[in-house]
């Protein structure tokens, strides 16, 4: 499963230092988690198959991913909001077809009890809704966590690791029964990525082979975005910020579903 997104881009400047930021900090949180005994599995259930859930066929629907992120490093503050359960709840009611949870706390408000507190609530809706544990993978233990926690699918992103590396935590994602969504934000990633299984958005997208499911994973914010999105091979799109910037987001989801159509 390959995507293409901007989360954390290394263009040039600010960028680049805020992502080595975000990493520095990632591998401090890393030995952390190395030096706390394993932690039993928060959530004990098989993991959902996310590709038959964002896989759309010919004349179907653009598939839609809400996000919870409470704050980005760009954008400041999304919501107050402490308890994502009900924010799941009504993405689940407005039709998502996978809810993607932040998981990193220092740069992005998120945390694996986020993760859990989404999964039991959506768990318990009269409709399955897989979930996806968006992190800066680095390291096997961050996918352990991910799976306790609840996640069916884990975010690898291509840029922040070799591409030998890429391959290893794509396998060891799919030892533990998660689903690895691989981001590539150009085709020199894209390549990185196939060897594991905006205009440049577009360009990568089309070059994904068919029997991948494509994700545009940034900026949706209106419905004429989906509509543009959903003219593309893309399977899917993330909607986040716009989301996250609406007291109740179901009635604006609804709308952006019916603009996928």
């Amino acid at each position: 499963m390959a995507t293409t997104g901007d989360e954390g881009r290394t263009a040039k400047g600010a960028n680049v230092s805020r992502l080595e930021r975000i990493l520095e900090s990632k591998r401090a949180e890393i030995a952390a988690l190395k030096n706390v005994d394993e932690e039993p599995a928060t959530v004990r259930r098989g993991t959902l198959d996310v590709t038959r859930f964002l896989r759309r066929g010919a004349g179907q629907p653009l598939r839609l991913l809400c996000e919870i992120k409470r704050k980005s490093p760009s954008a400041g503050v999304l919501t107050h909001a402490t308890d994502v359960g009900p924010r799941a709840e009504a993405y689940a009611r407005g039709g998502a077809a996978l809810i993607s949870v932040l998981c990193d706390a220092p740069f992005f408000g998120g945390s694996w009890d986020d993760l859990t507190r989404v999964r039991t609530c959506v768990d318990r809706l009269s409709r399955d809704i897989p979930i996806l544990a968006k992190e800066f993978v680095l390291d096997e233990v961050q996918l352990d966590r991910a799976r306790a926690k609840g996640a069916d699918a884990v975010l690898l992103i291509a840029r922040i690791v070799s591409p030998s590396r890429l391959r290893e935590l794509h396998d060891a994602a799919r030892v533990r029964d998660l689903q690895p969504v691989v981001e590539v934000t150009d085709e020199t990633e894209l390549a990185a990525a196939l060897d594991i299984d905006t205009a440049r958005a577009v360009r990568v997208l089309a070059a994904i082979p068919d029997d991948h499911v494509r994700i545009h994973l940034s900026g949706i914010k209106s419905e004429e975005d989906v509509r543009t999105i959903a003219r593309t091979p893309a399977d899917a799109a993330l909607v986040g910020e716009a989301l996250m910037r609406e007291a109740d987001p179901e009635p604006l989801l609804r709308r952006l579903v019916v603009a996928g159509a």
